[in-house]
């Protein structure tokens, strides 16, 4: 049983993974925190594997669980959920010692995957991967808002522009093919396009 402790001030959501998390056998969250000061008190008393934080809370955020963990609990996995992909927090949170890094708007199995990786030992975070993929044009972001596409949704368009196939985009995304396949119909339906001549033909219409 992996046993995960995970910090989030926003209830709904922190209930929200939850659930998520536990719909998969062999994982059990332990306690949910709205706070990092919470959190490390619990710690600090109770056995756990995995922690998830988030980067933005009161009292004590992200950044001080990390310090906390680094000096007090060094063989413990933690892994940073944030909705900031700035490169300058990536590399604070590699310094700090975090064990990985997802968005908050990544995919359900993303995460579970990301988890499993972790708790075995195999997950090495590749912030320059992350970055890139993470990186939009200011052009680019203006498209995403226009058509309502999500930032995973504005990252396989990219992908797929540059003749990547769902296949490949799964590998380097480290996701299911289904799991792209339905952002591809999601694609296609904000852009209302039926083909991928069609959409190719919209992302070179629009200078992408």
């Amino acid at each position: 049983m992996i046993r995960i402790a995970l910090a989030d001030d926003h209830k709904l959501f922190a209930k929200g993974l939850e659930g998520l998390i536990e719909e998969h056998e062999g994982f059990l969250v332990t306690g949910l925190f709205p706070n990092g000061k919470e959190l490390l008190e619990y710690l600090d008393t109770e056995v756990v594997d995995i922690v998830l934080t988030d980067l933005n809370m009161p009292i004590v955020d992200g950044f001080g669980v990390l310090r906390h963990c680094k000096k007090h609990h060094p063989e413990l996995k933690v892994i940073v959920l944030s909705m900031y992909d700035e490169e300058k927090i990536f590399r604070e949170c590699i310094q700090l010692g975090a064990n990985a890094f997802i968005l908050k708007d990544a995919d359900p199995d993303e995460l579970i995957f990301t988890i499993n990786e972790v708790n075995e030992g195999r997950y090495v975070v590749d912030f320059n991967r992350v970055i890139q993929q993470a990186d939009v044009t200011p052009f680019f972001d203006a498209f995403r808002e226009k058509y309502r596409l999500s930032r995973r949704e504005t990252q396989i368009l990219k992908m797929i522009s540059t003749g990547l196939l769902n296949r490949e985009i799964a590998e380097t995304l480290s996701l299911s093919i289904q799991t792209i396949e339905t952002h591809r119909k999601n694609i296609h339906l904000k852009l209302q396009v039926t083909s991928r001549v069609e959409l190719l033909k919209k992302v070179s219409e629009m200078h992408l």
